[in-house]
């Protein structure tokens, strides 16, 4: 079993790299394989990506947060909680 620390206090958790992009995914979180998390960006928690969604730079995407659409997640952004990033 793969593990990945995500920095939140929970220690190394199951996770693996998303095959578009390379960014790591908690095996929590749902990623569509046609969204894109690239090699710095994170899933964690029970985050959902999906659609043409794009995560990338340093975003961070944690707890129940949903990204979706062609939404774009980027930069040093952290979306968590319960936030909906949605639409264009």
């Amino acid at each position: 079993m793969t593990t990945y620390d995500f920095k939140d206090g929970n220690g190394p958790v199951p996770a693996h790299q998303h095959p578009n992009g390379g960014g790591w995914v908690a095996d929590t979180s749902t990623v569509d394989e046609k969204a894109f998390v690239g090699p710095n960006a994170l899933v964690s928690g029970n985050a959902l990506v999906y659609g043409n969604a794009q995560v990338y730079d340093n975003a961070l995407v944690s707890g129940n947060a949903l990204v979706y659409g062609n939404a774009q997640v980027f930069g040093n952004v952290q979306v968590y909680d319960n936030a909906r990033v949605f639409d264009n």
